[in-house]
């Protein structure tokens, strides 16, 4: 139910807001100020209320009292000095006017017929009063102007001239005016300029007489303006005044004071211009915490105008205090407009304005047909760099170290005219991260599968991650040159994971393909076309540009270096773009085949460079107008990305104290990590953390691209850690630095060899654990007691061999009582080191020489196990 203010309420009846609280809580509404909320029901009760009592409040509210221009009046009577009969009579004029006034208020409560006259009624009476007292009030002050104007004329006989010279009409008048009813207004004798100029005589009384006041005589100027006793200095008639002002000052001043004045009337006035008003806008667009001096310049009004609309609703603030949202809303609601809260748009949120600009692109008209983008996704091993091979006519994979794609490659492929952009994803387990990304970006997924091996687990990952993108499959069944290829086997696996192929009434497209001979890869291709005819690929080439960092690194000679995919608009050479956390502006722009463009379409692969760091892999690309604004975005994303690290590091809480005290304990592996693009970079320190070794974790002190330099090498030394290299080179005065400080660089180019030579150094910081390995078993069959030797047991070894070294452990009726060492082993009278199986042989145990005969000897020792 909707429900209405107080004050709402009170500007639909037009009745002051408290009369409306209090009419309120006469009605047993729970309200307390102008601002509490009722409902429906109650609204209409309230204005029922106030319908009811309409007419008695608007006779209450007009009253008209004129007792402020009596007391003027009183008050200007005494001021003048008036004698004390006038005053007399004065008194008895109040007396009779008072009585005409009660006489004329009943007359009109018999003719009404009422207890109060109606407000139409008394309106009239009081405007005909009004009239008649400002007659009566302009001839007043004719008269007091008559009698100025006569005291100036004959000041000597000011007052009994005035008295002889009334005449017997001014005497009726005087007469009449006591038996008439009291003049609102003061009775004026000396009225003053102000006065004069204000109360002036209507059209139908005569003029006033203008009199002009005659300046007092001046001397008569003698001796070219000096007194009569005016002489040098030390005479008699030195320095004589008249009234303490010498008559030369005199003159002087009136000269000075009438140059003054004829210049200022020469000086034309400077009129004073009406301020405008301007209309108030439709809709406040405001912001939380704008003061009133900011909302009078959005509705064009003063701020001293909204203060008092503010304190009118009871809310006390001043121009410069910050205002909340309600009451801004509250303050649009009393002019009747609307009110908006402005939206600021965080400009560093690149994500968010990427996804802006794709639903745009996908909603413009610009629209034009675009290549697809294919992903090649698949196991080890399974041909999908030989099949880029194929299409590529080049020879990728003898340049990977061990066969395997090391980094996502971008590149383009044409066929009947038309552009395919495929992106070459590894297919080792360690980079399932990067084939998360490929897949992100991609419209189609290649799913290369062996036909001589099948379904694998980095077969199924692929499945998944394609899946999840929402990405069609088309599946390349690979090797069918070989003898041991089964495409049947193949197909029936798939069918487990939901692809199944068309013949079979899927919608999943199944290509037996050989990538080594080049079988039915032209019939892939087909495939892809059509498959990229049917989903309508399309963009806008016209906008600013977006797209998606594949792959990062950091170029010796040329910095930082972004291999990107242009998604929409188009990338030009010089456009200040964002990249990341990154920013910068296009300085050069390869493309798949080593050749500089200048401009990248949608779905094109490009090298950029001009970045001002190396950004992450995935990360998005977003063009700007300007590169002030770019710098802008890069800075503040440089600053959110590291205020988050900070973030991240976990305090010690009584939840993960006990884990923190056991990491603490813990050995750590450091190492420098460094590597030729950001994606290996990533996919090396996941497996490095990843590896298990209990007691031993790595700590990846710092991770980077390019070359091996000296800080490098100078970090390690003071950490004690060791370099990992991958794909890179020291420089040279790295590797000589390296030398002669001790510090160990290891180079790797196949990802798995570096994990298992960390997991050895690992296993090698572990303190050595030992355990019990039995080595022989005897049986007492005599014993001797020799005094400060101790009991010698007679024993035959039963099994293994005896080591004077090992520990013995007794024990009877298969029980142990003792456990300790072999003091002495004999073999007749000659000491032995060792004695085999069936020979008999006489020891003594440490300590010990509660032996019985029948007593069974258990010899062993502690042996060094290997760490798993």
């Amino acid at each position: 139910m909707a429900k209405k203010r107080i004050y709402e309420v009170a500007k639909e009846v037009g009745v002051d807001n408290k009369v409306v609280v209090q009419k309120a809580k006469e009605l047993g509404f729970d309200v307390k100020n102008h601002m509490s909320s009722i409902d429906d029901a109650q609204v209409a009760k309230l204005k029922g209320g106030f319908q009811n009592s309409a007419p008695a409040e608007k006779n209450n509210k007009i009253k008209i009292s004129v007792s402020s221009i009596r007391k003027n009046e009183k008050k200007q009577e005494d001021n003048a000095g008036s004698k004390k009969p006038r005053r007399h009579n004065n008194k008895r004029r109040q007396n009779n006017d008072r009585n005409h006034k009660n006489r004329n208020d009943r007359d009109h409560s018999a003719n009404s017929g009422s207890g109060k006259p109606k407000a139409a009624a008394l309106l009239q009476q009081f405007k005909q009063k009004q009239r008649a007292e400002e007659g009566q009030l302009n001839r007043q002050a004719q008269k007091a102007k008559k009698e100025y104007h006569e005291q100036l004329k004959y000041p000597k006989k000011e007052q009994p001239v005035n008295n002889k010279k009334k005449t017997n009409k001014e005497s009726n008048n005087k007469k009449s005016e006591e038996v008439e009813k009291k003049v609102i207004g003061p009775k004026i004798l000396k009225p003053s300029p102000a006065r004069l100029k204000k109360n002036q005589p209507s059209t139908n009384e005569k003029p006033a007489v203008k009199v002009s006041i005659p300046e007092p005589p001046k001397e008569e100027k003698r001796n070219n303006g000096r007194g009569k006793n005016m002489g040098k200095p030390g005479h008699k008639g030195k320095n004589q005044f008249f009234n303490n002002h010498s008559e030369h000052s005199d003159r002087s001043e009136r000269k000075h004071r009438k140059n003054k004045k004829r210049k200022q009337e020469q000086k034309p006035k400077k009129q004073i211009t009406k301020r405008k008003e301007r209309p108030l806008p439709e809709t406040l667009v405001y912001e939380k915490g704008m003061n009133a001096q900011d909302i009078g310049k959005l509705i064009h009004r003063e701020p001293a105008e909204i203060v008092k609309k503010l304190f009118m609703l009871g809310v006390m603030t001043n121009q410069n205090r910050s205002l909340d949202k309600d009451t801004i809303e509250l303050l649009a609601a009393e002019y009747g407009i609307n009110a908006k809260q402005k939206v600021h748009e965080d400009i560093s949120d690149i994500d968010t304005l990427y996804n802006k600009r794709m639903e745009a692109s996908k909603k413009s008209k610009n629209q034009v047909k675009r290549p697809p983008v294919v992903t090649i996704m698949g196991h080890v091993d399974h041909g999908k760099t030989t099949l880029l091979d194929r299409l590529r006519h080049t020879h990728v994979s003898a340049h990977e170290a061990g066969g395997i794609t090391q980094k996502i490659g971008a590149y383009q492929v044409r066929l009947d005219d038309r552009l395919i952009t495929f992106l070459d994803t590894p297919g080792h387990a360690a980079f399932s991260n990067m084939r998360a990304r490929g897949a992100e970006i991609t419209d189609i997924v290649v799913l290369v599968v062996a036909a001589d091996d099948g379904v694998m687990p980095q077969t199924v990952e692929a499945i998944d991650h394609a899946k999840s993108a929402n990405v069609p499959i088309i599946v390349a069944i690979n090797k069918m040159d070989k003898p041991g290829a089964n495409p049947q086997h193949v197909t029936e696996e798939l069918m487990k994971y939901n692809l199944i192929p068309e013949d079979y009434g899927g919608d999943t497209i199944f290509v037996n393909i050989s990538a080594k001979t080049g079988q039915n890869v032209d019939d892939l291709l087909q495939m892809v076309l059509l498959q990229a005819d049917m989903m309508e690929l399309k963009a806008n080439p016209t906008e600013m540009a977006i797209g998606t960092v594949i792959e990062a690194r950091l170029s010796r000679g040329r910095g930082p270096v972004a291999d990107v995919l242009i998604q929409q608009g188009t990338l030009n050479i010089g456009d200040p773009i964002v990249v990341g956390d990154t920013f910068g502006r296009v300085r050069t722009m390869t493309n798949d085949r080593g050749r500089q463009v200048k401009k990248a379409t949608p779905s094109e692969p490009v090298e950029i460079t001009g970045l001002n760091d190396v950004p992450e892999s995935a990360d998005k690309l977003v063009e700007f107008k300007d590169e002030k604004t770019a710098r802008s975005v890069g800075e503040a994303r440089a600053q959110q990305a590291l205020q988050k690290s900070r973030e991240n590091v976990q305090h010690v809480t009584l939840d993960n104290l006990f884990d923190t005290m056991k990491k603490e304990n813990m050995k750590e592996v450091d190492i420098v990590l460094k590597a030729d693009v950001q994606g290996s970079v990533e996919a090396l320190q996941q497996s490095l953390e990843k590896i298990e070794v209990e007691g031993v974790r790595v700590n990846i002190i710092h991770s980077g691209v390019g070359a091996i330099n000296e800080s490098d090498v100078t970090l390690a030394g003071a950490s004690n850690a060791f370099i990992i290299g991958f794909n890179v080179r020291p420089t040279a005065t790295a590797k000589s630095q390296a030398e002669t400080e001790g510090v160990d660089i290891r180079l790797y180019s196949i990802i798995y060899k570096a994990i298992d030579d960390v997991t050895a150094a690992m296993k090698g910081m572990l303190e050595p654990t030992y355990e019990e390995k039995v080595i022989g078993n005897l049986t007492v069959r005599e014993t001797w007691k020799v005094s400060k030797v101790g009991t010698i047991a007679g024993s035959f070894v039963d099994k293994g061999l005896v080591k004077n070294d090992a520990k013995i452990r007794v024990i009877r009726d298969g029980i142990v009582k003792y456990d300790g060492e072999i003091a002495s082993l004999k073999r007749f009278k000659d000491d032995v080191k060792e004695i085999k199986q069936g020979n008999d042989c006489g020891l003594i145990i440490k300590d010990y020489n509660d032996i019985k005969v029948g007593d069974e000897f258990e010899v062993y020792e502690m042996q060094q196990v290997e760490p798993k």
